[in-house]
């Protein structure tokens, strides 16, 4: 007991310090393989994620002026090798690689059977965006298909009561991990459909690894997807998380609150879209209101009262009268003078004008004009027609010229 009250005690931190320094010196800079799974980005720009095989797996961290340096995107599942420096981070007593640099190794055994079971999926058109549903623009139930405990659950309910909080929300209970959750999954949206009370249905759960997720990878999951009548969204993990169940989906949501957001349309919206076509309408109304008050407008200007139209009629008639004697008139006028010429043309041509000047007529006892002495016989009646009166004559003797 003396020799162990003569050793120094420790404090925790030096103790983890005296871990930290054995590690870093019995393992310098050294490369490592591994799936990279739980991903996540820290707003520093920080990357941390687990490093696993079969039989093992390790926390890491890279920071942010190496991950910089990363050429491609790193994804769950992604099979790389790593060189890595092991260390203790003391704050939490954990053991931890930190990442110098990445490179790609080939993708990990889950994610190769996800490539293959899309590659399958994809091949039978489950896919197609020809077979997606519409999602109804103002459902007024949404089933909500996620795990009572789940934090998912809490943000989806959340998101539905502040956008809009006369739709109705209906919870169908299911384990979203673990095994036979995937089984469950495909029979909880079944029997949402047989029981048809949805317009619409959200298929979330929260963020983790792809062994977490795996129950959204799983076929039956996809076909259960595609067999529903409801219109199905899907927001399962972070906007980097992929499942097939994300393909399947009539539409795919980056997060459970996304998924929310787009089931439906906020109230603030839909008031302004009222207000909208409440305007609209005003405006229609003033419009016909403008049109229809001068179409009255002309037909108070040509309706007449009956008065006012026979007074109309009379002020016609005498115009009419007026312009009748005036024409008459004229008429009269025109006649007389031509008349007047007439006669005075007929009295130029009358052939007992010119016996008031000592001309006469003379015609035999038929009745015939004579103008040559030649005409008559001796002892032969004439009658002459003077300016006043007639006279017989007989003739005695004729001159020929």
């Amino acid at each position: 007991m003396q020799n162990d009250f003569a050793r120094p005690i420790l404090s925790v931190s030096e103790l983890l310090r005296s871990v930290r320094d054995t590690l870093e010196r019995r393992f310098p800079l050294l490369w490592v393989r591994g799936e990279l799974s739980n991903l996540s980005r820290a707003p520093s720009g920080h990357r941390y994620f687990t490093l696993k095989d079969r039989g093992a797996q390790v926390d890491c961290v890279m920071y942010r002026s190496r991950a910089a340096a990363l050429e491609a995107e790193l994804r769950e599942g992604m099979q790389v090798e790593a060189q890595v420096l092991v260390t203790l981070y003391e704050p939490r007593g954990r053991f931890q690689l930190t990442v110098e640099a990445l490179r790609p190794a080939g993708p990990g055994p889950l994610y190769e059977r996800f490539l293959r079971l899309k590659e399958k999926l994809e091949r039978e058109g489950l896919f197609d965006p020809a077979v997606k549903r519409a999602l109804p623009p103002h459902p007024r139930t949404v089933g909500i298909v996620t795990s009572l405990a789940a934090a998912a659950l809490r943000d989806v309910l959340t998101t539905l009561a502040r956008r809009n909080a006369s739709v109705a929300v209906i919870v169908y209970p299911v384990p979203v991990q673990g095994e036979g959750s995937a089984g469950r999954i495909a029979a909880m949206l079944a029997a949402a459909n047989a029981r048809a009370e949805c317009d619409l249905l959200l298929l979330v759960r929260g963020g983790g690894s792809i062994e977490d997720l795996w129950s959204f990878n799983e076929e039956g999951v996809a076909r259960a997807i595609r067999a529903s009548r409801i219109p199905v969204v899907v927001g399962v993990g972070h906007e980097s998380d992929f499942t097939i169940a994300d393909f399947a989906a009539d539409r795919r949501a980056p997060t459970p609150t996304a998924a929310a957001e787009l089931a439906t349309p906020a109230r603030l919206d839909l008031l302004r879209k009222l207000e909208e076509c409440v305007r609209g309408l005003a405006r229609e109304m003033r419009r016909r209101l403008q049109y229809a008050t001068q179409a009255l407008d002309g037909c108070a200007r040509r309706l007449v009262h009956p008065a006012q139209r026979l007074r109309n009629a009379e002020q016609s008639l005498m115009q009419l009268r007026t312009r009748l004697a005036l024409a008459l008139g004229h008429r009269v006028h025109r006649c007389t003078a031509q008349l007047e010429r007439l006669q005075a043309s007929l009295a130029s041509l009358d052939p007992t004008a010119v016996l008031g000047r000592g001309y006469s007529i003379t015609r035999n006892a038929a009745g015939e004009l004579l103008r040559d002495a030649a005409q008559t016989r001796e002892g032969e009646r004439l009658f002459t027609t003077l300016a006043r009166g007639s006279l017989q004559s007989e003739v005695k003797k004729k001159e020929l010229l």
